[in-house]
Protein backbone atom coordinates (compact mmCIF):
# COMPACT_ATOMS: atom_id res chain seq x y z
CA UNK A 1 0.00 0.00 0.00
CA UNK A 2 2.86 2.30 0.43
CA UNK A 3 4.43 1.72 -2.76
CA UNK A 4 0.97 2.54 -4.41
CA UNK A 5 0.85 5.95 -1.97
CA UNK A 6 4.48 6.43 -3.44
CA UNK A 7 3.63 5.66 -6.96
CA UNK A 8 0.66 8.21 -6.73
CA UNK A 9 2.41 11.23 -4.98
CA UNK A 10 5.30 11.37 -8.03
CA UNK A 11 4.47 15.04 -10.44
CA UNK A 12 4.82 13.41 -13.75
CA UNK A 13 2.11 10.48 -13.17
CA UNK A 14 -1.55 10.96 -13.31
CA UNK A 15 -3.90 8.03 -13.40
CA UNK A 16 -5.98 7.72 -16.56
CA UNK A 17 -10.03 7.08 -16.55
CA UNK A 18 -9.52 4.01 -15.03
CA UNK A 19 -7.41 5.19 -11.85
CA UNK A 20 -4.02 3.27 -13.43
CA UNK A 21 -1.16 5.10 -13.24
CA UNK A 22 -0.27 3.77 -16.88
CA UNK A 23 -1.87 3.43 -20.26
CA UNK A 24 -2.73 0.41 -21.67
CA UNK A 25 -0.16 0.55 -24.66
CA UNK A 26 3.04 1.31 -21.90
CA UNK A 27 4.74 -1.69 -21.66
CA UNK A 28 4.87 -2.76 -17.96
CA UNK A 29 5.37 -6.75 -17.93
CA UNK A 30 8.17 -8.81 -18.58
CA UNK A 31 7.59 -12.40 -20.41
CA UNK A 32 7.15 -14.40 -17.58
CA UNK A 33 4.77 -12.26 -16.61
CA UNK A 34 3.01 -11.40 -19.78
CA UNK A 35 3.27 -15.12 -20.72
CA UNK A 36 0.89 -16.51 -17.35
CA UNK A 37 -1.68 -13.47 -18.33
CA UNK A 38 -2.01 -14.54 -21.66
CA UNK A 39 -1.52 -18.22 -20.93
CA UNK A 40 1.28 -18.69 -22.92
CA UNK A 41 4.81 -20.45 -22.63
CA UNK A 42 7.51 -17.48 -22.82
CA UNK A 43 9.09 -18.77 -25.42
CA UNK A 44 5.73 -18.59 -27.98
CA UNK A 45 6.41 -14.90 -27.67
CA UNK A 46 9.44 -14.86 -28.67
CA UNK A 47 7.88 -16.68 -31.59
CA UNK A 48 5.29 -14.54 -31.99
CA UNK A 49 7.40 -11.38 -31.96
CA UNK A 50 10.47 -12.97 -34.44
CA UNK A 51 6.83 -13.41 -36.84
CA UNK A 52 6.25 -10.31 -36.49
CA UNK A 53 2.69 -10.47 -34.74
CA UNK A 54 3.91 -8.68 -31.14
CA UNK A 55 6.72 -6.21 -31.02
CA UNK A 56 6.94 -5.41 -27.41
CA UNK A 57 8.62 -2.06 -26.25
CA UNK A 58 12.46 -2.45 -24.43
CA UNK A 59 13.95 -1.20 -21.41
CA UNK A 60 16.80 0.44 -21.22
CA UNK A 61 18.55 -2.80 -20.41
CA UNK A 62 16.70 -4.51 -23.71
CA UNK A 63 14.44 -6.32 -21.68
CA UNK A 64 11.26 -6.70 -23.60
CA UNK A 65 8.05 -4.79 -21.78
CA UNK A 66 4.50 -6.34 -22.88
CA UNK A 67 1.56 -3.73 -22.39
CA UNK A 68 -1.59 -4.60 -21.46
CA UNK A 69 -2.53 -4.15 -25.46
CA UNK A 70 -0.13 -6.70 -26.18
CA UNK A 71 -1.61 -9.15 -23.58
CA UNK A 72 -4.88 -8.60 -25.07
CA UNK A 73 -3.56 -9.46 -28.63
CA UNK A 74 -1.51 -12.25 -27.16
CA UNK A 75 -4.85 -13.58 -25.93
CA UNK A 76 -6.41 -12.49 -29.51
CA UNK A 77 -3.75 -14.77 -30.92
CA UNK A 78 -4.39 -17.43 -28.83
CA UNK A 79 -8.12 -17.63 -29.99
CA UNK A 80 -7.80 -17.35 -33.00
CA UNK A 81 -4.45 -20.54 -33.49
CA UNK A 82 -6.49 -22.93 -30.72
CA UNK A 83 -10.56 -22.07 -31.51
CA UNK A 84 -10.61 -21.31 -34.89
CA UNK A 85 -7.84 -23.58 -35.72
CA UNK A 86 -5.74 -21.04 -37.80
CA UNK A 87 -1.91 -21.06 -38.61
CA UNK A 88 0.33 -18.68 -38.05
CA UNK A 89 0.08 -17.20 -41.36
CA UNK A 90 -3.68 -16.66 -40.97
CA UNK A 91 -3.59 -15.48 -37.70
CA UNK A 92 -1.48 -12.41 -39.40
CA UNK A 93 -4.32 -12.33 -42.24
CA UNK A 94 -7.12 -12.14 -40.00
CA UNK A 95 -5.07 -9.43 -37.86
CA UNK A 96 -3.88 -7.38 -40.34
CA UNK A 97 -7.21 -7.20 -42.29
CA UNK A 98 -9.22 -6.44 -38.79
CA UNK A 99 -6.78 -3.28 -38.49
CA UNK A 100 -7.59 -2.49 -41.77
CA UNK A 101 -11.59 -2.33 -40.61
CA UNK A 102 -10.96 -0.65 -37.89
CA UNK A 103 -9.16 2.46 -39.69
CA UNK A 104 -11.24 2.16 -42.53
CA UNK A 105 -14.37 2.57 -39.53
CA UNK A 106 -12.58 5.52 -37.88
CA UNK A 107 -12.26 6.48 -41.39
CA UNK A 108 -16.19 6.06 -42.26
CA UNK A 109 -16.61 8.15 -38.49
CA UNK A 110 -14.94 10.94 -39.70
CA UNK A 111 -16.58 11.17 -42.75
CA UNK A 112 -19.82 10.65 -41.67
CA UNK A 113 -19.34 13.79 -39.06
CA UNK A 114 -17.96 16.04 -42.03
CA UNK A 115 -20.67 15.19 -44.24
CA UNK A 116 -22.98 16.10 -41.27
CA UNK A 117 -21.32 19.17 -40.60
CA UNK A 118 -21.38 20.26 -44.50
CA UNK A 119 -25.42 19.24 -44.88
CA UNK A 120 -25.77 21.98 -41.56
CA UNK A 121 -23.79 24.24 -43.48
CA UNK A 122 -25.72 23.74 -46.79
CA UNK A 123 -28.70 24.14 -44.92
CA UNK A 124 -28.22 26.97 -43.41
CA UNK A 125 -26.65 28.78 -46.67
CA UNK A 126 -30.61 27.66 -48.13
CA UNK A 127 -32.14 29.13 -45.02
CA UNK A 128 -30.11 32.10 -45.62
CA UNK A 129 -30.67 32.65 -49.39
CA UNK A 130 -34.69 31.67 -48.55
CA UNK A 131 -34.70 35.05 -46.09
CA UNK A 132 -32.87 36.71 -48.53
CA UNK A 133 -35.17 36.41 -51.38
CA UNK A 134 -38.65 36.68 -49.42
CA UNK A 135 -38.48 40.37 -49.06
CA UNK A 136 -37.47 41.00 -52.38
CA UNK A 137 -40.46 38.70 -54.13
CA UNK A 138 -43.16 40.74 -56.09
CA UNK A 139 -46.05 38.84 -57.89
CA UNK A 140 -45.50 38.45 -61.86
CA UNK A 141 -48.07 39.86 -64.05
CA UNK A 142 -47.70 39.40 -67.63
CA UNK A 143 -46.72 42.31 -70.15
CA UNK A 144 -49.35 44.97 -70.26
CA UNK A 145 -51.52 43.51 -67.53
CA UNK A 146 -49.98 46.24 -64.94
CA UNK A 147 -51.68 49.26 -66.92
CA UNK A 148 -55.19 47.63 -66.94
CA UNK A 149 -57.13 48.89 -64.58
CA UNK A 150 -58.62 46.38 -62.34
CA UNK A 151 -61.93 47.48 -62.53
CA UNK A 152 -62.62 48.90 -65.39
CA UNK A 153 -64.46 47.73 -68.13
CA UNK A 154 -63.10 46.11 -71.33
CA UNK A 155 -62.75 49.24 -73.83
CA UNK A 156 -63.94 48.03 -77.23
CA UNK A 157 -63.09 50.05 -80.10
CA UNK A 158 -64.78 49.56 -83.21
CA UNK A 159 -62.64 49.82 -86.75
CA UNK A 160 -64.32 50.26 -89.73
CA UNK A 161 -63.58 48.72 -93.44
CA UNK A 162 -63.57 51.14 -95.53
CA UNK A 163 -65.03 49.91 -98.77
Amino acid sequence: MAGAAKRNSEPNQQPNERGDLFDDTQGVFMISVAAELSGMHPQTLRVYEARGLIKPSRSPRKTRLYSRRDVELLKRIQELTSEFGLNLAGVERVLTLEQTMKSMQAQLETLRKRAAEMERQMLDEIEAVHRSYKRELVPWQPPGEVLKPKDAAPIKILIEKES
